[in-house]
């Protein structure tokens, strides 16, 4: 299958162990994914992690997390916000076929190269969009428009809810994946959730194999529409987070 045979089925494995079964085609997916991020990186700083077990493990295998999810749903649009190099959407849209995606990041650079990805896996659903969330979010085609949307370590719980909430529509979620200890971070945000139009429904916790680390997948649904003075003008959400 590849020169990589030993990583591969060490990823099958670890898939495995959380109840996530992988098919050869899906795995040469994930490897050719390996290949052209590395590629890439030798050219533009996508990731700092670059030997194939740590990619595997925490970026390929932590995106796939997000299918542990119970009010994921793999047949509805996924929205992406700082995806940086796609995760997690394409690793998860690698295992679900029937996922459409959109990736919106601030960088064009990391937009080149998922389009490149994209078109590397055949994935003709999918598309990546340059800007930042906070002039998307009070764009009328994207606010309050997706059923989902996602979100990986990219800032705190209450600069990520500024970010992401006014993309979800009523009764749709946003995944915040985030490390260890979110109790008070959780705690902290919650009234700027709340504030957002949304309810921390749901935190899981999850152990990463060989000692990679724990990883955290906030689950917050949306109950009520994000007041329209939300997200605020570019940069304000980091520099001022909601309390």
């Amino acid at each position: 299958m590849s020169v990589m045979n030993s990583e591969i089925e060490q990823f099958l494995e670890d898939a495995s162990s959380f109840g996530i079964q992988l098919t050869i085609s899906q795995l040469e997916f994930y490897e050719a994914y390996y290949q052209l991020l590395i590629d890439w990186n030798n050219r533009m700083n996508l990731t700092a992690i670059t030997d194939a077990p740590s990619v595997f493990t925490k970026h390929f295998l932590d995106s796939l997390l997000l299918d542990r999810v119970e009010q994921f749903n793999p047949a509805v649009r996924l929205l992406d916000v700082g995806a940086g190099a796609g995760f997690p959407s394409v690793p998860v849209k690698i295992l679900h076929s029937s996922l459409s995606i959109t990736i919106l990041d601030s960088l064009q650079k990391r937009i080149v190269f998922l389009e490149e990805l994209f078109r590397l896996l055949k994935f003709a659903d999918c598309d990546a969009m340059h800007g930042r969330a906070e002039d998307y979010g009070q764009n009328l085609d994207y606010r309050e428009k997706f059923h989902q949307v996602t979100a990986r370590a990219v800032a705190k719980l209450s600069v990520l809810a500024e970010f992401c909430l006014p993309f979800v529509k009523n009764g749709g979620f946003f995944f915040a994946l985030k490390g260890i200890d979110v109790g008070e971070e959780v705690k902290d945000a919650s009234a700027a959730v709340q504030k957002l139009g949304g309810s921390i429904e749901d935190v899981l916790s999850f152990q990463l194999p060989r000692g990679a680390g724990e990883r955290s997948i906030i689950v917050v649904r949306k109950i009520g529409n994000t007041p329209w003075m939300y997200p605020r003008k570019a940069g304000l959400p980091a520099k001022s987070p909601l309390s």
